[in-house]
């Protein structure tokens, strides 16, 4: 019994961990909190049942190991998580006879701030509670952190950056692909603050809340409300907080729940912390734990259903994901009919079966989870068949975790790449379709073949039913589409995905076919070999997908679809033989591709780097240090601005 028991504990860890690592470094989510607070309280019973405590237990380590590319930092020392309780009594009993605020606990990624002579000098992130990233040029980028501090002795602050639930739906609603919109604030706010581009955290909104000053110097501070109001005085952004004791504390606590709805920073729970600074530091820390502090969260809104069926949703690796379909029910204020069941051990433990009655929530009020299964009929069979492409299902068991795949290396799933760069921007350019949306329409039957995208709109009813999807993301979905249907001969060619043929040999050979679809698609091996840049492998590639049968009824179907425009002009050569790289921004050109499509059009080639065969860089800033202006320098390479390129477009070759 004792060795099963430590068996359960060793397998416990593995599966927590491998959950933190995805929420914490890859921002992703495997499994519910629900789910990971149960698996959790199971390891901790079982260590305090067995004695028995891994060294890499969630019980015993914080936070995650941190794998980015950013730089890493040591913290002065570690930073501790806290003890929770859904117990709104036991939280009163902890408190006893104390004084302690009670502030939200927000839901984002905890950073440390550091300000030196009044100067933020550092900013990182919590990382594993002894390592953690260094983001100071992102914190520089969050909407409300102070630049600079009145205070010119050393300070530390900890707070929690956070993106507010209106900048995250706004950020949604401009991605009309179901599957490509964010989870969750909490995942997109750790994505953000850990870009090695500030630009990108700016874009985001991130904000920022001080909840703890963690030390200063020259400054005398008895109490944590007192701490917070100093900070209040810097310039701090500091999280809302009450000051509560053993008889306001249940009322308060009342308040801060009625306040969720309309309360727009993610937040899940509070947090009860020790008012006397003095005291406080008496109470000391467990391995993993401080002891004055602790949180409290909410127990999750539930509602009983009744399970419909299980939709498989495929992927391009042939994984076939369990998707949970029930009756409807409201939670926190959405009507919710599905729920991802992560894979078949899950749907083993819940013991489900259509027709079960089953609890469901939303973790964070926002992802539905199935909490648990009431009926456990284990009524639940396994598809033998793929549900899109008809081939063989296999289970397959994987370091303890059961998956179902399609065996079929022809399913449609597993060539979602042809769609993908079916509408890759240099390609039909439909925007707002990524993998996953594309896997998801897919999977429904909705698409079979390239040209099943153009028939979208055909599928209105079922596409505004789809999880994520709704009228205003069909529309936005439907306008891409239509607008897509105005294309080259060079874009379609290049939309077909055969071999070897890029965007740039896709021109060349639409240009000498006069932009003649007709004649593209007649193109044999001894004229295919007679265009610059095609050798004897190209040439056959080319003329061997075009002469399949099933690529020349998929063709057809798409020239009945879109609408080609064949105009053409013939070239000129006045920069024949020229080579150009373009750098820096532009005044006359909306961007480098349309001055690139010009210089292309009158035989000039563009480069992406300066090297010795470049003839010309063009800038117009000169002075600028950029790598390519120094490179240029040091290899005499012409340097001329945007008008005189205008000027050799217009005349020909630069003046002498």
């Amino acid at each position: 019994m004792t060795a099963d028991k430590a068996a359960r504990i060793e397998e416990l860890v593995k599966i927590l961990n491998e959950a933190s690592k995805a929420y914490y470094d890859d921002a992703s989510e495997i499994m519910s909190n629900y789910e990971y607070d149960a698996l959790y309280d199971e390891l901790e019973a079982l260590e305090k049942e067995t004695g028995i405590h891994p060294d890499n237990s969630p019980t015993v380590n914080v936070g995650y190991t941190v794998k980015s590319a950013l730089p890493k930092v040591q913290h002065p020392s570690r930073m501790l998580s806290l003890d929770k309780t859904k117990d709104r009594e036991a939280l009163k009993a902890w408190l006893g006879g104390h004084e302690a605020l009670l502030s939200w606990k927000l839901d984002g990624l905890t950073v440390v701030l550091t300000y030196e002579d009044g100067r933020l000098t550092q900013a990182v992130t919590r990382g594993n509670g002894s390592v953690g990233e260094l983001i100071t040029d992102n914190a520089r980028a969050f909407r409300n952190v102070p630049a600079q501090i009145q205070h010119k002795e050393e300070v530390t602050v900890r707070g929690e950056a956070v993106i507010k639930y209106s900048d995250f739906e706004k950020i949604n609603e401009a991605i009309c692909d179901a599957d490509a919109k964010y989870k969750n604030p909490r995942n997109l706010c750790s994505g953000s603050v850990r870009q090695l581009d500030s630009r990108i955290t700016a874009e985001r909104n991130v904000y920022f809340y001080a909840f703890t000053l963690t030390s200063v110097e020259g400054a005398e501070l008895e109490t944590r409300s007192s701490q917070m109001e100093w900070m209040k005085t810097q310039g701090f952004d500091v999280v809302d907080y009450v000051k509560v004791d053993e008889n306001n504390i249940l009322e308060e606590i009342e308040k801060y729940e009625k306040a969720i709805p309309e309360f727009d920073i993610p937040s899940d729970g509070l947090v009860l912390t020790m008012e006397d600074l003095a005291y406080a530091s008496t109470l000391g820390t467990t391995a993993k734990f401080p002891r004055d502090a602790i949180a409290f969260k909410w127990q999750d809104q539930q509602a009983e259903t009744t399970l419909l069926e299980i939709e498989w949703s495929p992927s391009r690796t042939g994984l076939l994901n369990p998707v949970a379909i029930f009756e409807a029910v409201e939670l926190e204020g959405t009507t919710v009919s599905r729920a991802s069941v992560h894979n078949i051990n899950i749907m083993e433990e819940l013991q489900l079966g259509i027709g079960d009655t089953i609890t469901v929530y939303k973790a964070n009020m926002i992802i539905p989870q199935i909490s648990d299964n009431l009926t456990r009929s284990s009524r639940m069979e396994i598809p033998e068949a793929c549900p899109v492409c008809g081939g063989a299902t296999e289970v397959r068991n994987e370091l303890g975790t059961k998956t179902l795949v399609c065996t079929n290396p022809e399913c449609i799933a597993k060539h979602v790449k042809s769609f993908s760069h079916f509408v890759s921007r240099d390609a039909m350019n439909i925007e707002g379709l990524s993998e996953a949306g594309l896997l998801k329409f897919i999977g429904k039957g909705i698409l079979k073949t390239l040209p099943d995208i153009f028939d979208i709109a055909e599928h209105r009813d079922e596409i505004v039913t789809m999880d994520g999807f709704g009228e205003k993301s069909f529309k936005k979905l439907a306008t891409a589409v239509d607008k897509a249907r105005k294309t080259t001969p060079a874009a379609l060619l290049y939309s077909l995905g055969i071999t070897g043929v890029g965007v740039n040999i896709a021109k060349v050979i639409s240009n000498s076919c006069h932009n003649k679809w007709s004649e593209i698609e007649a193109l044999d091996k001894e004229l295919l070999l007679g265009v610059e840049g095609i050798g004897e492998i190209l040439a056959d590639n080319i003329v061997t997908y075009f002469a399949a049968e099933d690529n020349r009824i998929m063709i057809d179907r798409l020239l009945e679809r879109v609408e080609l425009d064949e105009s053409f002009e013939e070239a000129g050569d006045g920069l024949k033989g020229l080579v150009f790289v373009i750098t820096g921004s532009l005044e006359h050109y909306g961007n480098r591709k349309e001055l690139k499509a010009e210089i292309e059009a009158q035989g000039g080639k563009v480069a992406g780097s300066v090297s010795a065969s470049t003839n010309y860089l063009i800038t117009n800033d000169a002075s600028s240090g950029s790598s390519k202006n120094k490179a240029a320098r040091e290899l005499g390479v012409a340097v001329i601005d945007e008008a005189e390129i205008i000027r050799m477009l217009k005349d020909g070759r630069k003046e002498e």
